[in-house]
This record gives C-alpha cells, sequence and structure tokens, in this order.
C-alpha cells in the first residue's frame, strides 16, 4: 500500500483519538481554544521564521552564495504552517518540530548524509594536463 495513502487514512484517524482523549480530560470549550491557539501562534511563529529565512537568503544572495538551505528551509516552514492550520494536536505538534531552526537543522543534517555524494574509492579515473597542438600533418 502507498505510504502516502496510509497517512491520507491514519492522520485522521489519530487526531480524532487526540481530540477525544484530551475533550474528554480538559473539556470540549478548552480544546477548542486549545487549537485555535495554537494554530494562531504557530501561524504567528512561523511567519517570523520565514521573514528570517527570506532575509538570510537574500544575504546569501547577496555574498554570490546559492541559498540552498533557506529554500529547503522556506519550504519546510510552509508545510509547517499548514499542518499548524489543519485542526488537530499530531499536527500541531509535527509543525511547531519543523517550525523551530535546530530541528530543520538537524533534519538537514540527516538528509544530507543519505543523499550525499559518495566518492570513488576505486579511482578508477587518471588525473593529467593536456595540450592541444595543431599539426599540418593531422593523422
Amino acid at each position: 500500500m502507498n505510504s502516502i495513502l496510509i497517512a491520507i487514512i491514519l492522520v485522521p484517524v489519530i487526531e480524532i483519538y487526540l481530540l477525544i482523549k484530551i475533550g474528554s480530560q480538559i473539556g470540549a470549550l478548552t480544546t477548542i481554544l486549545l487549537i485555535f491557539t495554537t494554530a494562531i501562534v504557530g501561524v504567528y511563529y512561523a511567519k517570523y521564521e520565514g521573514l528570517n529565512t527570506l532575509r538570510s537568503g537574500f544575504i546569501q544572495l547577496k555574498n554570490n552564495v546559492t541559498p540552498a538551505y533557506e529554500v529547503l528551509s522556506g519550504a519546510i516552514i510552509a508545510f509547517a504552517a499548514i499542518l499548524l492550520i489543519i485542526p488537530g494536536f499530531a499536527t500541531d505538534i509535527l509543525g511547531f518540530i519543523l517550525i523551530f531552526p535546530i530541528s530543520r537543522k538537524l533534519i538537514f543534517a540527516s538528509f544530507s548524509k543519505k543523499f550525499s555524494k559518495k566518492k570513488n574509492k576505486n579511482n578508477d579515473f587518471i588525473e593529467g594536463d593536456f595540450e592541444d597542438i595543431e599539426d599540418d600533418n593531422d593523422r
């Protein structure tokens, strides 16, 4: 089964379960207020982090450096903001984890190790220089 299909099925089930459990402990109105509060605070923090990332990206461009980290970070912040807008506690927790810069750096470090280029250990190449000589007697 496709992992996206499993996520589409499991995420709402987990959210409903958590809403029922937490709502039975703290009350329905408090649960609703908590969901709105986490969404509002999360979106404002996502906006703050997004602007910081955008500023950092412009600084990188000014210094003639490719802002690869900033581009990926901006995409993750946008995804985290969407997760924070979706009502529920599991998506809010994941959204807050993705918004914090420390966790983003850890995620990038793990992905960069996974997708880094492997060096050629066989040394199947010959290093050298060449010079193009123009000759009247081309063979």
